[in-house]
């Protein structure tokens, strides 16, 4: 069907003109948050029609409080670190440019920088803007050979709470044929705590992009996957039969039990 987009003012209102008669739903979403809003009713536009829909309020999601968080909830994954290109593959329109992820090839810099180990991430002393690559790809092995990836966030739990419910929320800025599978303090539990199952066709690896499609997960922490002191969520993307297979992180969120 037909979508008409607009953006709103810094009072929030806004105005759709010249729309297609028919039915319509309508969705909106609000920087620095995460999720959609989506009106409870189906609008019904006809041949010179005006609607006036009131106060729209959107409540994003939230259980608990936070006790981490990794990027900045926008969509896209341009917070993260852009590494530079490979000398051979320099195109100079991009060279200081703020769309620094444009550059060819930025997909193999992963396996640079991490030949033989993954990405770790310590909340309270890793830097997002530093030391979280922008696209959790793949890792090259050889010629036309690749192989899943496994990243990890460390974080200390001072005391779990044993009948409170934790919450992780995962978005993510877009995914191409990936299987993101979560694991809490055991990276080879099978099946895994969670898994989002194949998911993702936007492709954004391949195309120099920052985000495509969003996907938000939320996850039910159980307090037994969690123990008093250090504490490692590991990030699996299983899907591994090309270098633009992954997915590129909007924004992670740990939450405490409610009241907390």
């Amino acid at each position: 069907g037909y979508q008409f987009w607009t953006k709103a003012n810094d009072k929030g209102i806004f105005t759709i003109t010249h729309v297609r008669t028919g039915d319509y739903n309508l969705y909106a979403w609000v920087p620095g948050f995460i999720g959609d809003y989506k009106l409870d009713m189906t609008i019904t536009i006809s041949s010179g029609s005006q609607i006036n829909l009131g106060d729209l309020v959107y409540k994003p999601p939230r259980d608990g409080p936070t006790l981490w968080e990794i990027g900045i909830p926008d969509r896209s994954a341009a917070e993260f670190f852009v590494p530079d290109p490979n000398p051979i593959y320099v195109n100079k329109l991009y060279v200081n440019h703020p769309d620094r992820f444009r550059q060819y090839g930025l997909w193999e810099r992963y396996a640079d920088l991490y030949p033989d180990s993954d990405l770790i991430y310590s909340v309270g002393a890793s830097d997002y803007r530093k030391d979280w690559f922008f696209a959790h790809v793949t890792r090259k092995i050889g010629e036309n050979s690749y192989q899943a990836t496994t990243w990890q966030i460390k974080f200390q739990v001072d005391s779990v709470n044993q009948t409170g419910a934790y919450k992780l929320r995962v978005a993510l800025a877009s995914a191409t044929i990936s299987e993101l599978q979560v694991r809490f303090n055991d990276a080879t539990i099978n099946p895994p705590h969670f898994t989002t199952g194949l998911i993702g066709r936007d492709n954004s690896i391949a195309r120099h992009g920052i985000h495509g499609l969003y996907w938000l997960f939320n996850i039910d922490v159980q307090s037994a996957w969690l123990i008093q002191g250090d504490n490692t969520i590991y990030l699996t993307q299983t899907k591994s039969t090309s270098p633009f297979h992954g997915i590129m992180y909007d924004y992670i969120r740990m939450e405490g039990p409610p009241g907390q």
